[in-house]
């Protein structure tokens, strides 16, 4: 059975988050999904625990989804739908910032309500995506309304370098957790987000543990890959920037080796390296279909010892950390990291 956390009071998660950004239209740059073998999967993963989802008001397609299982649900499961943590996002255009007020936030919430077919969100993770736009803690000080109004539970961010999440925890917001990227790839939350959290009770639910299916047996003695989704695109640049494809194969290797010692498979060894960080909450792994789905029970069957996660760590200490905070390249105009991101996708 998956581990749980006390994200905050009277509220508990799984720590592996069941992710949905692969199941949103315009992920795959290749196979269609079956959509019906993914809600078989996402039955599969509650009734083992897993019972926390992760999706966005910008993924197309997730937050109904979502609402639809939930349906089922109420139709003769064994769990109901209060048994299941739905995490959503709040991400407003970035051509819409200087637009964005009271009222704007509200219909959006209400918008999320609306497609998952419940009275409260369970989480809301804010995003901004231009800093230099004001508007940012006026719109968390509206979340905190509307959570006060009883139609969020919990507030979170998404996408925060250090200094702005300080802004808005001084600014009195009760922020519960802060979604970064954070692999044995991208360790940019090493640099002081991570020590900042764990300072103010903060917990990091971290996304691309797996680097989009990266980190796998399969992998390992291949000398290039075709991208399969823009998952890809986007952790092969991270690659480049740290490890390189030598030192990549090195880490598969070494993984391989211990995942060995524990009967389990690279994938899983990468997971719990993160999930053994102070500080790190939980981590998303992206459900695509059912046969994943004990995999990821696998996660919770062992412990790493201490020699596993030194030898791991004494690895990548030998390369360099993607530059800057975490999400700042991602922000940074004519950047690589930005030229592949979508930010206007409520427009779409």
């Amino acid at each position: 059975m998956a581990e749980r956390l006390e994200l905050a009071k009277d509220y508990s998660i799984s720590r592996v988050i069941n992710g949905c950004w692969q199941l949103s239209e315009g992920h795959s740059l290749q196979a269609k999904l079956d959509m019906q073998d993914v809600m078989k999967a996402f039955h599969m993963l509650a009734e083992r625990g897993f019972t926390t989802f992760d999706c966005a008001d910008i993924y197309t397609g997730t937050e109904e989804l979502l609402g639809e299982f939930l349906t089922e649900l109420k139709e003769g499961s064994t769990l109901s739908p209060h048994d299941i943590q739905i995490h959503t996002k709040y991400v407003p255009d970035i051509n819409l910032l200087s637009e964005v007020d009271y009222s704007y936030t509200e219909k959006i919430i209400d918008r999320s309500l609306n497609r998952q077919k419940r009275d409260v969100l369970d989480l809301v993770q804010f995003h901004w995506w231009d800093y230099s736009v004001p508007g940012y803690l006026e719109t968390a000080g509206d979340l905190l309304k509307l959570k006060e109004k009883g139609k969020i539970r919990n507030i979170a961010v998404t996408n925060f370098d250090t200094k702005h999440l300080r802004e808005i925890v001084d600014a009195g917001i009760p922020v519960v957790s802060c979604q970064n990227q954070y692999s044995v790839f991208d360790r940019r939350p090493e640099k002081e987000l991570l020590d900042y959290c764990i300072s103010k009770g903060i917990s990091l639910l971290c996304y691309g543990t797996l680097s989009g299916g990266l980190l796998a047996e399969k992998w390992i003695g291949q000398t290039t890959i075709q991208p399969e989704t823009r998952s890809h695109v986007k952790y092969f640049q991270v690659i480049e920037d740290t490890l390189g494809w030598d030192g990549y194969q090195e880490l598969l290797v070494l993984l391989e080796a211990i995942a060995k010692k524990h009967s389990v498979k690279v994938s899983q060894i990468a997971t719990k390296y993160i999930l053994s960080q102070q500080g790190v909450g939980a981590s998303i792994i992206g459900v695509r279909n059912s046969r994943h789905v004990e995999s990821n029970t696998q996660i919770f069957s062992f412990e790493l010892d201490r020699t596993d996660i030194e030898e791991i760590k004494q690895f990548l200490d030998n390369y360099p950390i993607v530059e800057g905070e975490p999400f700042e390249l991602e922000r940074t105009v004519d950047s690589k990291y930005r030229n592949i991101m979508k930010m206007n996708l409520n427009e779409e």
